[in-house]
């Protein structure tokens, strides 16, 4: 993530900001028209396999449809989140429409554990009451969502991976394979068998990949609207690496990291200068080690001017 900062002072309390209103992450035109092309493939399948589900009265063929909503969700959001960052900020908005992403996905979330729901409903249905469902256009249905599902993984494969929401994207297709080949399962014994309750069985399977998928992307939306911590940030173990990697610079402390949306992390901090050191050269070197070690693109520095620096750990 590249992201365009640079210091300024302000008044007599030293804040220095990134600078500009441009707080996307930038992702070549190449990996957008992947994810886009991934999104359409999927999507459009995903009502093929509703439509062949409901034709065949297979649950597991509705259930691996609802698993590959949450892969077309996943891409939608990512192909948002790329076209969102080229909107240019407004008075309004200063930092973008990026969080709109995150809205979104909190919405995709809430309406999947509806979804499973329904699904878990049907399943206990179906063995009380168990309902013919024709193996043959189900196994069909079921190779051709395989097959859809490799194309959009090899697709995407050949893009920036590293990028938070293709990784996501990623991570879905994978999960969706899966369900895929718990359908075709399904299929086959009851082709070979005739054991009906095997497709609510897959079926809750399935659902149980997509109740995983639907609870991280809950904790990950609720944590950025709460503009909580990124997973894995210790703002203590950081304060005291840049206490003690950068010359300078006497203290760090009260340091805020959240983020804005997906692959936008944000901070802000306190610094104390040690007697006779440059505070554009020091907050700058903040910046950079930032930046580069833990990948904030976005940092606010206050400079404390009174020769302490409250919150700031222990050396």
């Amino acid at each position: 993530m590249s992201l365009h900062d640079h210091a300024h002072g302000q008044g007599d309390h030293g804040h220095h900001d990134g600078h500009g209103h441009d707080h996307a992450p930038r992702v070549s035109a190449g990996n957008e028209r992947a994810v886009l092309l991934g999104l359409l493939l999927t999507g459009s399948f995903m009502v093929a396999e509703i439509v062949g589900g409901l034709l065949s009265g297979s649950l597991a063929l509705i259930a691996d449809a609802g698993h590959m909503l949450t892969d077309t969700v996943a891409l939608f959001l990512a192909w948002l989140g790329f076209r969102l960052g080229r909107r240019p900020a407004d008075a309004r908005r200063s930092f973008g429409y990026s969080r709109l992403e995150v809205l979104a996905g909190l919405v995709n979330a809430i309406s999947l554990f509806a979804l499973v729901g329904w699904i878990f409903y049907e399943a206990l249905q179906r063995f009380f009451q168990p309902e013919d469902v024709l193996a043959g256009p189900m196994l069909a249905v079921a190779v051709l969502g395989l097959a859809v599902n490799l194309v959009v993984f090899r697709i995407l494969s050949g893009t920036d991976s590293d990028h938070v929401n293709i990784k996501g994207a990623l991570l879905h297709v994978i999960g969706d394979l899966l369900g895929s080949v718990a359908a075709i399962a399904a299929a086959l014994i009851i082709w070979f068998t005739g054991w009906m309750p095997i497709d609510p069985i897959l079926s809750v399977l399935v659902s149980l990949l997509i109740l995983r998928s639907a609870w991280s992307l809950l904790s990950r939306t609720f944590n950025i609207l709460m503009e909580g911590t990124p997973d894995g940030f210790d703002p203590a173990a950081v304060q005291r690496e840049l206490q003690d990697s950068i010359e300078g610079l006497a203290g760090a402390g009260h340091l805020h990291v959240w983020s804005l949306s997906s692959g936008q992390t944000m901070a802000t901090l306190d610094i104390a200068l040690s007697p006779g050191a440059d505070p554009a050269a020091v907050t700058a070197s903040v910046k950079k080690a930032l930046q580069e070690r833990h990948h904030i693109g976005h940092v606010t520095v206050e400079i404390d001017w009174s020769g302490g620096c409250a919150g700031c750990p222990a050396r």
